[in-house]
């Protein structure tokens, strides 16, 4: 299994549309490195939803449930979605503050990479998020 964080503007698409909707494509990315990884995800896999810019923080898991495919509200070029459901919520959203104060997260791809709406997670990061966030 593979580990994800995935990034979305809360005003634009939040945790709790996500649980609302309970399936969504993940559509829209137009960068390449970040439309590779989700190419590389695989059904099954684990993905962090992460709220940028307001809250700045980790709300929950969600879980890839349908592989790449091409992305329909691409007008031109080669992009990719996946679809996504909510897996499990946080009891405690892990803030972007935490986790730049934590050194077991110090290089963390969402730290080194910050720009990037999609972007790998060790094992090891998942579980220390996890820790802390409490998965209900």
């Amino acid at each position: 299994m593979q580990y994800w964080l995935v990034k979305s503007e809360p005003f634009k698409y939040s945790w709790a549309q996500f649980i609302a909707d309970k399936r969504t494509p993940w559509d829209g990315v137009r960068n390449y490195e970040a439309r590779n990884h989700l190419r590389a995800m695989l059904k099954g896999d684990l993905a962090l939803f992460y709220h940028s810019n307001e809250d700045k923080a980790i709300m929950g898991i969600a879980q890839i449930v349908k592989t790449a495919y091409p992305d329909s509200t691409a007008v031109e070029g080669d992009w990719s979605v996946v679809d996504l459901r909510p897996y499990k919520a946080f009891k405690t959203p892990v803030t972007l503050h935490h986790i730049k104060t934590d050194s077991t997260l110090k290089s963390m791809e969402l730290l080194r990479r910050n720009r990037l709406s999609v972007v790998p997670v060790t094992s090891a990061e998942f579980n220390r998020i996890c820790l802390r966030g409490e998965p209900i």
